[in-house]
């Protein structure tokens, strides 16, 4: 069941006295890494790294777009995590079809709902700046 939580008001709404997309950034970031270091005796460096890029990345770009200079440099980085967000994804779906990595299911769902969270940030922040 999906909570109904007002995510638009002013770009950083609250949830529980939080910012959501943020604190839902962070803990994707945290299970990158978790999951990277799982993987990291495996010989696929370039997997690891970029999955450890692309998913702490899209954090980063999503806190730095809460001090935005003006609603189009916000909506700007929030494509950024977007882009970053979709590049996760892509390495994510790489790791599940591998035989030697382990299943990063829990990530994949995440990475899908921080997708479409910022789907709907971007769309509804274009829409307020018309």
């Amino acid at each position: 069941m999906e909570e109904n939580v007002d995510i638009f008001a002013e770009e950083s709404a609250p949830y529980g006295g939080k910012n959501l997309i943020v604190e839902k950034s962070i803990d994707f970031a945290v299970g990158i890494i978790d999951f990277c270091v799982k993987i990291s005796g495996v010989n696929v460096r370039v997997i690891l790294n970029q999955l450890l890029r692309s998913g702490t990345s899209i954090g980063a770009n999503i806190h730095e777009s809460q001090s935005a200079e003006s609603r189009q440099d916000f909506i700007h980085k929030m494509k950024i995590a977007a882009k970053e967000a979709d590049e996760t994804a892509y390495w994510l779906k790489i790791c599940q079809r591998s035989k030697t990595l382990p299943d990063p299911s829990p990530l994949d769902k995440q990475v899908i709902e921080i997708q479409k969270i910022l789907g709907k940030i971007i769309s509804s922040a274009k829409q307020n700046s018309k």
